[in-house]
């Protein structure tokens, strides 16, 4: 997927200026495409220059002239085409994932804490995403709206989102906790230096012993 098709699908509800664009995927589309606002304009205008959006001069009376754009029939083509392709099965890359898979190897507590201001990000944007979605079905329900709802797509990318923000959250609280309880469990935060620079449970804490690096068990004998 390239940005031009978030583009081009978050410009199908209406006129959109650069402005009101970076607006719509800070609410809706960031939540499975992320862009600057500086990657947003340039983009517009390359979609301007191919014909697949375009624009207008508006005049405001207390403020600057804007452009708004719209998607025009070559767009819609270029959008059907590309929902007629096969998609590419999504993938996670996060830094902070990385960091707890060290975790048994580094001080737990700096880990903890950005664990924690994950799970709050979180909480912040499930709050957010579920306004969305009240705004969106008015004063239906939300299973009738996704039975009858004008606009069903937004809708459900944003339950997508939703959901994704809930799973994140989730996971963050309970790997902040299993991480603060090991780290209580025993003296010296918890762990001990072994063998080979890394850290395991003290014994005798109701943990098993670290297993022993069959090369050190070697040169001991």
């Amino acid at each position: 997927m390239a940005l031009r098709h978030a583009v081009l699908a978050a410009l199908l509800d209406g006129e959109l200026s650069g402005y009101q664009l970076a607006k719509a995927f800070d609410v809706g589309v960031a939540n499975f495409w992320h862009a600057l606002p500086q990657q947003l304009y340039a983009e517009l205008a390359k979609l301007e220059r191919e014909g697949l959006v375009a624009g207008r001069r508006v005049v405001q009376e207390t403020r600057p002239a804007k452009r708004l754009f719209h998607v025009t029939d070559a767009g819609l083509a270029e959008l059907e085409r590309f929902a007629a392709a096969a998609s590419k099965p999504s993938f996670i890359r996060d830094d902070l994932l990385v960091k707890v898979q060290a975790a048994d190897h580094v001080d737990a507590g700096p880990l903890i804490r950005q664990v924690e201001e994950r799970a709050a990000a979180a909480e912040a944007k499930i709050d957010l995403f579920r306004r969305i979605l009240r705004k969106m079905r008015g004063d239906l329900g939300e299973e009738e709206f996704l039975r009858v709802g004008r606009r069903v797509g937004p809708y459900l990318t944003c339950l997508r989102g939703l959901a994704f923000e809930e799973g994140n959250r989730d996971w963050c609280l309970r790997t902040a906790a299993i991480l603060r309880e090991r780290r209580a469990a025993v003296p010296g935060e918890g762990t001990s230096a072994v063998p080979g620079g890394g850290t395991a449970a003290v014994p005798g804490e109701g943990t098993a012993p670290a297993p022993r690096d069959p090369e050190v068990a070697r040169a001991g004998r």
